[in-house]
């Protein structure tokens, strides 16, 4: 077991793909500076002059096209002249950076053989040099980089599909547009995708995205090595980012890079008919050809989590890492658990009492720096306002303070404001993504199987949480103490809440009931 800051953390079931440190000796530290000094400007300015020459000619490809001509492929003389200038171009840019040779593996599928090439591991920007070998096939894009300078440009020279993360109908479109595309019989050129959507440390293969899937349309799983002694290519959520792989890979002589193509992949009927199970059974072929596991694990919102029953588990706990900043700034179990009885005192209030900014925030916690309340704000919400009950709940579920079965039933006093007793559909996502930490988009069959005898209640949930194998696990990974540094302590799960002579429920050493009320 791991420690952090006193805090015992049960490491993850497969190596944590989101990390990323290139491990640099102190000889290789100064080779990477003097080389760096000389080598990053000078391949910089080069690769940066490239790609501005590359600018207006992939604006001339379209000069004078009707927006009706620009929906269909390109053909003609538009494409045989641009399309080999823009390869050169491109082709060169990644020379000047380092990338002398690209070693290819297998064969390349033609357009009717497998529409759709899958790619994995995805590292890094600099993964795109897959395109060289595949010739330059289309790609989908975030519609936000079409504002960037030159890379806007290239992405409608390569007629890319165009999808914002924020926009539900921009998904659909995108959706509908992949669908034509891959499914036109030749009409429109082989398509290009990293299945994974976001780039990891290539120790495991994260869960594949299904959109390559969706068609039920034979695909071809291509493979990026870089075999180098130094892993400088990929940059991660947690680690080294974009910048620092930049340096690191321009201030090396050369990267080595291998391109492996698979045999094309058909699915079966039940695959087509299943587009998850096509792109698991994909992934895990990968995962084998990789050495490397084949893992359930996805990025939700800038946040790693692994699947299991359809919840997300949190890779990194909030609550850890919140508990963690309290002790670094001095609160120990007392303090901690006086600062989770003013939270709940506060959400009892009502919903709009449980919103906090930083400063509540920090007056609640007991914070004197305002730094500190603003890094555990930061671990629940995208600004500075934060729910207080998420914070509550899931730091009370692993400090040991409050028994299980307590919390679950202050948690369905926080979200059933009715005061019905039950939870629908729409409310559970809210109560479980407080007590894990984080947002919830699936709760469908934890819902489903907790309300087949009847309505949501607060005793059926506790009894699927308690005694179903699969959530079972969630609790005993995720909603329970790992280290008893409270009075009051989990012993078991449901043993656990003390009840008065009046029948009044026990928090601590005192009553809610007439909090709860």
């Amino acid at each position: 077991m791991e420690q952090l800051d006193g805090q015992q953390v049960t490491p993850p079931e497969y190596p944590h793909p989101f990390v990323h440190q290139v491990k640099l000796s102190t000889a290789r530290r100064i080779r990477g500076i003097l080389l760096g000094s000389i080598l990053f400007p000078l391949r910089i300015t080069m690769a940066a002059l490239l790609f501005l020459l590359a600018w207006p000619i992939a604006r001339l490809r379209f000069a004078g096209v009707s927006a009706e001509e620009r929906s269909q492929p390109v053909r003609g003389w538009r494409k045989w002249v641009f399309h080999p200038i823009i390869w050169l171009l491109s082709r060169a840019v990644f020379t000047s950076l380092g990338f002398f040779w690209v070693k290819v593996k297998g064969q390349r599928a033609n357009l009717k053989e497998a529409p759709v090439l899958v790619v994995a591991p995805h590292s890094g920007f600099l993964d795109m040099i897959v395109l060289f070998p595949t010739q330059l096939p289309t790609v989908v894009s975030r519609s936000e980089n079409c504002s960037l300078p030159v890379i806007g440009a290239l992405l409608e020279f390569n007629q890319s599909v165009l999808v914002s993360r924020k926009d539900p109908e921009s998904r659909k479109m995108a959706v509908a547009q992949l669908s034509e595309r891959l499914t036109s019989n030749g009409y429109w050129p082989q398509m290009l995708m990293f299945p994974e959507g976001t780039t990891t440390n290539g120790c495991a293969l994260i869960k594949f995205k299904p959109g390559a899937f969706l068609s039920g349309v034979p695909v071809q799983p291509v493979l990026l090595h870089y075999p180098n002694k130094l892993d400088t290519v990929r940059w991660t959520y947690k680690g080294t980012s974009w910048l620092d792989a930049l340096w690191h890979t321009t201030s090396q002589f050369y990267t080595s890079v291998t391109v492996e193509f698979l045999p094309v992949y058909k699915p079966s009927l039940e695959e087509k008919s299943n587009p998850n199970l096509y792109a698991d059974n994909v992934q895990k072929i990968m995962a084998k050809a990789l050495g490397v596991p084949a893992t359930d694990y996805v990025m939700e919102g800038r946040m790693p989590v692994r699947k299991l029953g359809g919840l997300s588990l949190p890779l990194e706990s909030p609550a850890r890492e919140t508990l963690a900043v309290l002790h670094r700034y001095g609160l120990g179990a007392a303090e901690v658990e006086a600062a989770l009885d003013r939270m709940v005192e506060r959400c009892l209030l009502g919903v709009m009492e449980s919103k906090a900014d930083v400063e509540m925030l920090s007056s609640l916690l007991g914070l004197s720096d305002r730094q500190a309340a603003v890094s555990i704000c930061g671990l629940y919400s995208k600004d500075e306002v934060v729910d207080l009950r998420q914070i509550y709940l899931n730091v009370a579920t692993i400090s040991g303070c409050v028994g299980f079965k307590t919390l679950l039933h202050t948690a369905y006093t926080l979200f059933d404001r009715e005061g019905r007793g039950v939870l629908d559909h729409s409310e559970l996502p809210h109560l479980m993504g407080a007590l894990l930490g984080v947002p919830q988009h699936d709760t469908a069959e934890l819902y489903a199987e907790a309300s087949r005898g009847g309505p949501l209640t607060e005793e059926r949930l506790l009894q699927v949480l308690t005694t179903h194998p699969t959530y079972q696990r969630v609790v005993n990974e995720h909603l329970q103490p790992e280290e008893r540094d409270c009075h009051l302590t989990l012993n078991t799960l449901t043993d656990m809440t003390t009840v008065n002579n009046n029948g009044d429920l026990q928090y601590g050493n005192t009553s809610i009931h007439h909090k709860l009320e």
